[in-house]
């Protein structure tokens, strides 16, 4: 019997199949990305994070909030990618084996992703001393405005730069090209162990962090 559940959900649901886009469709939904408006950041009383949850017409496309969570005997093969940060510094996923790790996928004039923005750093202040990686993964952004949104709203994780789509293209089994945010949490090899669409409800994310920090490595 399979061990994908939606444990954190409200009743039981059936998630959709996996299917693993082309390269074709997820360039493409970039490029759409890329082409909406820049909005400043606003670290309080912000409204374009008051958007979220209503897409129509915005400049995102909403998730659903579904969490998936992947029973370790149900994992698949690790995932690998490589990048660059905004600080200049390489990273892969053979950096961040050994410890649970958390990919967020983001861009500035998100607004689902400056409503999670403050929980998603809380989460890394209280998790970094147990070696939980946080990693965000910027789809649309230039280095300024990455750097700015960081700055509003006290960002201190790293996150790598994605215009090119090299790090969701390795995603795309479980990564909708355009379902920004999504957040992914990756067990200590490396595996994707849950996955959250949407926004990424503090006390929901803690619990899916803590069932593989629970794990042996």
């Amino acid at each position: 019997m399979s061990n994908l559940k939606h444990s954190l959900e409200s009743g039981p649901r059936t998630p959709d199949p996996l299917r693993r886009p082309g390269r074709r469709q997820v360039l493409a939904g970039l490029a759409g990305i890329a082409a909406l408006p820049v909005l400043a950041a606003c670290s309080s009383d912000d409204p374009l994070a008051a958007q979220a949850g209503n897409a129509d017409g915005k400049n995102y496309i909403a998730g659903d909030g579904s969490v998936l969570e992947i029973g370790p005997d149900e994992r698949g093969e690790p995932v690998q990618f490589s990048s660059i940060l905004f600080s200049g510094e390489p990273i892969s996923t053979d950096s961040l084996v050994g410890d649970p790790a958390v990919l967020n996928f983001w861009y500035a004039a998100c607004a689902p992703c400056r409503v999670e923005a403050p929980d998603l750093q809380a989460l890394h202040e209280e998790l970094e001393p147990q070696g939980v990686r946080f990693v965000g993964v910027n789809v649309r952004d230039t280095v300024a405005t990455a750097q700015a949104f960081e700055r509003n709203f006290g960002i201190t994780y790293p996150s790598v730069e994605d215009l090119n789509g090299q790090v969701l293209l390795a995603m795309t089994d479980y990564v909708p090209p355009q379902a920004v945010p999504t957040t992914i949490v990756l067990d200590r090899q490396g595996r994707v162990s849950a996955r959250i669409l949407g926004i990424a409800e503090r006390s929901t994310l803690r619990t899916l962090i803590t069932t593989v920090l629970g794990e042996q490595a």
